[in-house]
């Protein structure tokens, strides 16, 4: 007998209950070269508020550590600006990585970077990325094959002119390149996406768009080229996602199973949220409902990741005042 979807999950809290911010956005997870997990994501007055700090914790065997902040956007000549989307990602032969944006708005902002060599403990001086590369933009970089990371990235240029693109380093960091933007003829307006990848060796990128549904698009080279978007067969309310290629082969992303509202187009209520499960990242169903209660700001921006022992920790943006984390055993999920 096929198990209940709601028997997969493991585990449901939240990262923090009490926070010097009123507002909490973007989380992203980590696992660490210890095994325990680790978060972050953007926390102040409100998105675009000068007072946006980057905040982290660990998880350690009595739960999640307090909170602290760990990056901010004060100038080296003295305004201070929002911090926004960081995205953490473990160098599996170095330093764990925290990539986040600085900057007023997010046609405007520019990517940095901070590196832990002790799990997160302590922070080298933010380094600020080469002109031209944002570094992700939202969701996690993955490591191909040959050793290269890929980072999904995108822009927002004025006019609401909405692009992706990708960055990849061969030196662990040190040095980036970017491909151009991915063509996109049918006019979906994408961002934010993840990198899947496929038992042919290709790679696929899923994404966000204005246009009621999820994108996608496709690599055979390892990410140095892209096929042009083309939707896929999952509703987006202009909303993150995140998605990961679990250890079966299996694709997983987690997604807010809703679209645009016809009086508001290219927008939608950011619940419930859901978890997507594909064998052939085309043909995707909805496997499992996180949350499915309104709320006024929704579920939204989710993190996946699989851990070495199998589990998938996913962790959400609720109701922009706090971070949920929920553990998930996959292999009850069909």
């Amino acid at each position: 007998m096929a198990s209940h979807p709601r028997e997969a999950e493991i585990l449901r809290e939240f990262i923090y209950t009490d926070a010097p911010y009123p507002q909490a956005h973007a989380s992203t997870l980590v696992e660490l070269t210890s095994g325990r997990l680790a978060a972050a994501w953007f926390g102040g007055t409100h998105e675009r508020n000068p007072d946006v700090e980057i905040w982290f914790a660990r998880r350690g065997p009595a739960g999640w550590e307090k909170p602290r902040s760990v990056a901010t956007g004060i100038q080296p000549s003295g305004p201070r600006l929002p911090t926004w989307n960081p995205v953490l990602f473990q160098d599996p032969d170095g330093a764990l990585q925290l990539f986040y944006k600085v900057g007023p708005s997010p046609s405007a902002w520019w990517g940095m970077v901070i590196r832990s060599t002790d799990d997160g403990r302590t922070w080298s001086k933010p380094q600020r990325l080469p002109d031209g590369i944002l570094g992700p933009i939202k969701n996690k970089p993955v490591r191909l094959p040959d050793g290269d990371w890929l980072s999904p990235s995108s822009t927002e240029h004025p006019g609401n002119v909405w692009q992706l693109h990708f960055e990849r380093s061969g030196d662990r960091g040190k040095s980036w390149t970017a491909t151009p933007p991915v063509e996109s003829p049918v006019k979906l307006d994408a961002i934010q996406s993840s990198i899947l990848f496929h038992r042919d060796g290709s790679l696929e990128a899923v994404a966000r768009t204005r246009q009621g549904a999820l994108a996608m698009t496709w690599s055979k080279d390892q990410g140095r080229s892209w096929s042009p978007l083309a939707a896929i067969d999952l509703p987006n309310p202009n909303s993150g996602t995140d998605a990961v290629t679990l250890q079966d082969g299996r694709q997983l992303i987690v997604y807010n199973h809703s679209g645009h509202r016809a009086k508001q187009p290219g927008k939608g209520p950011r619940w419930p949220i859901n978890i997507g499960l594909s064998d052939d990242g085309v043909h995707w169903r909805n496997a499992m409902t996180l949350e499915s209660e309104p709320l006024p700001n929704g579920y939204a921006y989710p993190a996946v990741i699989q851990t070495r022992d199998g589990m998938v920790h996913i962790s959400y943006t609720y109701n922009r005042v706090r971070i949920r984390h929920v553990v998930i055993d996959p292999k009850k999920l069909r």
